[in-house]
């Protein structure tokens, strides 16, 4: 049964209220009994005292209101000595009991309290024991899953710089070559060299806009121009845009759009770089003689655009990650066409700016791929 801390703050007082009273209770007990007895004691000789004196009546009843007042005086004395020990014996238990009582309320605080203090030097793999389904146990919980988020931040932040990093040593080393190569004659000053080093430039160009841009999109630092527009004609655009890289490859780049769509409510800009990002994403994994096809349908108040090819595909435990920055199925052959690994993350943010979801089916290896999303219908 859950209980909440306040209903566990209440009961450990009733716990060591009642354990103070029966404790008091039983040492009265304990103690009366000798109390009793000498109380008994003088009675007996009192009573002895009397007898044997050999008084008057007068006299006799004089002494006897005498004795009862001492009796009474001493009765009064022994219960008092057994109360006082009794109080004694019921603090001593209920600072006991408060002492176990509060460890295991504050214990889980000063546990997270030195897993906080180690996690601010970075100590990000600091974990607290969850126990219990109160609010301590609901606030451990909280703490652990707020440092697997740090860990993992702290996780990505390092590997970004390395991705960085190694995207920008690749043209550099290339540029470098080919300088020290024309420098030293090895490499002969043709437009062919030259040329080998604008695309690399170009390519180190475009890797450092596509990092501007991510992080642009990743904090949220661009605004969205949405008015109505027509889902064919973002198509047509990248058909257009994209037709001679197609064609110079040898890839087929088709449409499939049915008579009439509803207008969606988006970015032009944003989307159609979307839509450029994936029909390029779909070029560099499909082979020469391979197909690729934009589509989109209305669908329960949304239009579904997807970007299908024929390529390599992509295996199933790698589709959880699609999305991920800098992250490639086939790491070799994504150099080689030159992508940086972030134009899926862009095209994710973009889509998610516009209040629809992103996503990819494959249906594994050489079978290639579907990559799908939606956009709002104009209302």
């Amino acid at each position: 049964m859950k209980k909440s801390l306040g209903v566990r703050l209440f009961l450990s007082y009733l716990v060591v209220i009642l354990v103070g009273v029966v404790v008091l209770a039983a040492a009265t007990q304990f103690t009366l009994l000798g109390a009793y007895g000498r109380h008994l004691g003088l009675m007996e000789e009192m009573v002895s005292a009397t007898s044997e004196s050999g008084m008057g009546l007068g006299m006799g009843r004089g002494q006897g209101q005498g004795s009862s007042e001492n009796l009474f005086s001493s009765f009064r004395s022994s219960f008092n000595e057994a109360l006082v020990w009794a109080g004694l014996a019921a603090l001593a238990a209920a600072l006991a009991v408060s002492l176990l009582v509060s460890r295991g309320i504050s214990a889980p605080i000063r546990a997270m309290t030195v897993a906080s203090q180690r996690i601010s030097e970075g100590r990000y793999e600091e974990r607290v024991r969850a126990a219990g389904s109160d609010e301590l146990g609901q606030l451990a919980g909280s703490f652990n899953r707020m440092a697997e988020k740090l860990e993992q931040t702290e996780s990505l932040r390092r590997r970004l710089i390395g991705d960085v990093a190694h995207e920008l040593r690749t043209p550099l080393t290339a540029i470098k070559g080919s300088m020290e190569g024309l420098m030293d004659g090895v490499l002969p000053p043709t437009p062919e060299t030259f040329d080998q080093i604008h695309q690399e430039a170009d390519r180190l160009s475009r890797l450092v806009d596509d990092l501007q841009e991510l992080s642009r999109v990743e904090a949220g630092a661009f605004q969205l121009d949405r008015k109505p527009a027509a889902a064919a004609g973002l198509v047509n655009f990248v058909l257009k845009r994209l037709s001679r890289q197609f064609e110079a490859k040898g890839v087929a780049l088709t449409s499939d759009l049915p008579a009439s769509l509803p207008p969606i409510l988006a970015d032009e800009d944003r989307i159609g770089q979307v839509l450029l990002n994936l029909a390029g994403n779909a070029l560099h994994y499909t082979p020469a003689g391979g197909q690729v096809v934009i589509s989109a349908e209305a669908r329960g108040g949304e239009v579904v655009f997807a970007v299908a090819d024929n390529g390599i595909g992509i295996p199933a435990e790698h589709l959880p990650h699609i999305f991920d920055r800098f992250y490639r199925v086939d790491k070799s052959r994504s150099r080689a066409g030159g992508g940086s690994g972030i134009g899926l993350t862009i095209s994710k943010h973009f889509v998610e700016a516009h209040g629809g979801k992103i996503w990819v089916e494959s249906a594994g290896e050489n079978r290639g791929s579907i990559f799908r999303f939606t956009l709002p219908e104009v209302l």
